[in-house]
């Protein structure tokens, strides 16, 4: 598309209003990454896991090395955007999705 020398003012403006429109949705997606990446002692993950655990299950979880942690010294720490993941990859899968999985893996032998 070629623009004219009296379209120029225009295509200016909109190339200013998309780079404005960008510049937002980086500016959203850093503040989001910086949320995740927040340090959780274990009263913090206690209250930030869906159901609430004893704090008794969550050190057997750490102890049976099945949920993601950081120890220091003699504190456990836990990286919040590890612990997102380790509760996504506890997601049941929906019939659809297993479907596809399957149709995907008769393809590919």
């Amino acid at each position: 598309m070629e623009i004219t020398f009296d379209q120029l003012p225009n295509a200016v403006g909109t190339l200013i209003a998309e780079v404005r429109a960008l510049k937002s949705k980086l500016e959203q997606q850093e503040k989001v990454v910086k949320h995740e990446d927040r340090w959780l002692n274990i009263d913090e993950l206690q209250e930030y896991l869906p159901d609430h655990p004893a704090k008794a299950t969550i050190y057997g979880w750490v102890c049976s090395r099945r949920i993601p942690c950081h120890k220091s010294g003699k504190r456990l720490r836990f990286l919040q955007s590890e612990i997102d993941e380790y509760l996504m990859l506890g997601k049941r899968k929906t019939i659809s999705e297993l479907m596809i999985e399957s149709t995907n893996a008769r393809k590919n032998k």
